[in-house]
């Protein structure tokens, strides 16, 4: 089953049936589109960020079991209230990086959530504060930090501003990787072109592929790279037909990869569009009912894939409409 949480309340959706169930509430109300969440190796699920008021920084977690939320410890810092990305470690810790405030810069300061103790502790600087990034577990237990905005020292979000912002600087192009046994970063490489709200996707074969993303100053990304970690090196993999970002990347059995979603230049993206590993090119997948942009996409089992968020509807995207997988 899957859990969706709309910021206050919460509910699970059985594939079986395909119908939703209420799941309890959020002790914290939480914006629907900046909180993230993350469900853990022993079936709850931990959601942190997206407070309203930019000033709470109280983790919660959901017991299936118990159908409800409970508090689950404090960032160390005031850091990380909108959109964090969480990491998921083989260990059951959570890596908690990058997000921006309203009322501060980004923070370099990366933490760690212990599942024991539901705490958190400082686990290492990045370069730079970034919101809006990525962060990939790879194959042999590290994460790859891409991308992201890099706030600009000194200035704040006064209101809100379409996204990308116009307060920050360029997109970061340089990537770092986040090493669990000394909990420090070393450098990655650059990107080709700095983004952020873009996408990585592991493949199966342990390279990640970056798609989409925007600039500053508003213009939105279609080309897609890949990183490869025998290099460290990025190199162009084919190029959107339709340029988005804020959109969602999911792979799929087989190794491709089904974008759906986004924003794009002329807002909410309808059109999905499938990534193939044998040619890096991009062919069309269909459509979504409802345009959306900051959702989610889950594959299940039987290959489907659950498209979830901005709005009430949920919808199904059927790999039988496009041929089956590769």
């Amino acid at each position: 089953r899957i859990l969706l949480v709309d910021g206050v309340r919460a509910e699970v959706w059985d594939p079986a049936t395909g119908t939703l169930t209420a799941a309890g509430e959020t002790q914290v109300p939480r914006d629907r589109d900046l909180h993230s969440s993350v469900s853990l190796t022993d079936g709850r699920a931990l959601i942190v960020g997206g407070d309203p008021e930019y000033g709470d920084v109280q983790a919660e977690v959901w017991d299936e079991a118990s159908g409800s939320f409970s508090a689950a410890g404090a960032f160390s810092e005031w850091h990380s209230t909108e959109r964090p990305s969480l990491t998921l470690l083989p260990d059951g810790r959570v890596l908690v990086m990058g997000g921006g405030t309203h009322h501060s810069d980004a923070s370099r300061v990366v933490e760690v959530w212990e599942p024991e103790t539901m705490t958190f502790r400082v686990a290492g600087e990045m370069t730079e504060g970034r919101a809006e990034q990525t962060a990939t577990l790879l194959q042999d237990g590290r994460v790859l930090v891409v991308g992201g905005e890099v706030h600009d020292p000194g200035e704040g979000w006064d209101s809100w501003e379409p996204y990308p912002c116009s307060v920050c600087e360029s997109p970061a192009a340089l990537a770092e990787i986040w090493d669990p046994l000394t909990e420090s970063f070393s450098s990655a490489g650059s990107l080709i072109q700095g983004r952020a709200l873009h996408t990585a996707t592991l493949l199966p074969d342990g390279r990640v592929l970056i798609i989409g993303g925007g600039d500053t100053y508003g213009s939105v990304t279609s080309p897609a790279e890949m990183w490869d970690p025998a290099t460290e090196v990025f190199r162009p993999a084919g190029s959107l037909i339709e340029a988005r970002y804020a959109h969602t990347a999911t792979l799929l059995p087989g190794g491709r990869v089904l974008v759906t979603g986004g924003w794009g230049d002329s807002g909410d993206v309808a059109s999905a569009e499938i990534w193939d590993p044998s040619t890096e090119s991009f062919s069309p997948a269909g459509s979504l009912v409802h345009p959306r942009g900051w959702h989610s996409a889950t594959v299940l089992h039987d290959g489907r894939v659950l498209v979830t968020g901005r709005g009430s509807s949920a919808e199904i995207w059927e790999p039988a409409t496009v041929g089956p997988p590769a």
